[in-house]
């Protein structure tokens, strides 16, 4: 039986990037040594970050003056390295889910944070409209995917000051315009490699503006000197990521995986409001292309276990919902295909019917 994994991450990768990772991983390259094993600094290993490097300015026309760093620690490092090279007094987040919230916390260790708008109360079922953005602050804070909750801000909002984005769920899924973020990061393993690296890509003049002390491992510039060699990066998910880059190239680009993440989600979308079973849970204007979540109508609240049996015995993997919302979440990444959103979707219509 195929399998469709639509966990939200680690998640899913395309088959031949894991392929090519493993043949590398048994022999690197011919040289008879593992990818495991060789060293970071060897003139092997540092091809895989410059290829890397190059395909991520390409594929996102990052302009001059920007560089491309390969970290550990997650997305979550980030929430706090941010603020620790960019926080001077004020700060600006948007509060739309689980780590935007998580980075509020972390930036309030290094100054004032102001939070433009909310929709916790509706439990993160839309994204905040009408808002404005303090002038005097020194950077806004967005994430423009919520993997738990299922919205996405696809647009960069108009704001008169510095722009911060985590990117971690929807990076290389459509066009960005980097030249209007000081910053942007992005933990690699929902469209861009196995678990274990972050990308981030920062404006080198944005450097070095703080007061503080920032110290070594937290300090973007020390990344940035070094060619993120400062320690050893995690190799294996850097080549990984480099394979994925290949593969979206030769895919068509972030252009054509926009237009696939449209219609993955248009065919599952219309089919949560066709059928009787199911409702979305997210103001439809503000739904999510990556993370698409849906619940039993509450007439059929008892069939939800049910549903999830019949739909992993049809192999569908990771759909159950997050806690925080319950039912069923189904993420969507660039290397889902359109016949494991339209095997979802039968399964769907063939438990309705059943129903």
């Amino acid at each position: 039986m195929k399998k469709y994994n639509f966990n939200a991450g680690p998640s899913i990768l395309p088959r031949e990037v894991i392929e090519n990772t493993a043949k590398q991983i048994l022999d690197f390259n011919g040289i008879g040594l593992s990818l495991a094993e060789i060293s970071h600094r060897s003139k092997d290993f540092q091809p895989v970050i410059d290829e890397a490097t190059a395909l991520i300015k390409e594929l996102l026309n990052v302009p001059e003056g920007y560089s491309v760093l390969f970290l550990g620690g997650g997305a979550s490092l980030e929430f706090c390295m941010i603020p620790c090279n960019f926080l001077k007094k004020k700060a600006a987040y948007l509060n739309t889910g689980v780590w935007s919230k998580k980075a509020i916390k972390e930036a309030k260790h290094f100054g004032e944070v102001v939070e433009v708008a909310s929709s916790a109360d509706d439990n993160y079922t839309f994204i905040p409209k009408g808002w404005t953005c303090p002038d005097d602050v020194d950077y806004l804070h967005i994430t423009t995917n919520n993997t738990i909750y299922g919205t996405e801000l696809r647009e960069e909002p108009n704001v008169n000051v510095p722009l911060i984005g985590d990117m971690s769920s929807d990076i290389f899924s459509r066009p960005v315009d980097v030249a209007k973020y000081d910053c942007i990061y992005a933990g690699a393993q929902k469209n861009l490699s196995m678990a274990g690296v972050t990308l981030v890509i920062v404006k080198n003049d944005a450097l070095g503006k703080v007061e503080r002390e920032i110290p070594t491992m937290l300090n973007y510039q020390t990344h940035v000197d070094k060619g993120s060699m400062f320690n050893t990066p995690p190799v294996v998910p850097i080549y990984t990521c480099l394979e994925t880059l290949r593969w979206i190239k030769k895919n068509g680009g972030v252009e054509e995986m926009d237009r696939r993440a449209h219609e993955r989600a248009e065919l599952l979308y219309a089919e949560i409001d066709r059928n009787k079973l199911f409702r979305g849970t997210v103001a439809k204007e503000d739904r999510s292309l990556m993370n698409i979540c849906f619940v039993m109508n509450d007439e059929y609240k008892e069939l939800e276990k049910a549903f999830f049996d019949f739909a992993t015995s049809k192999g569908m993997v990771g759909i159950k919902g997050h806690r925080s919302v319950g039912g069923f979440r189904a993420s969507c990444y660039n290397a889902m295909s359109v016949e494991g959103v339209k095997a979802l979707v039968q399964c769907m219509q063939e438990f309705e019917a059943q129903n």
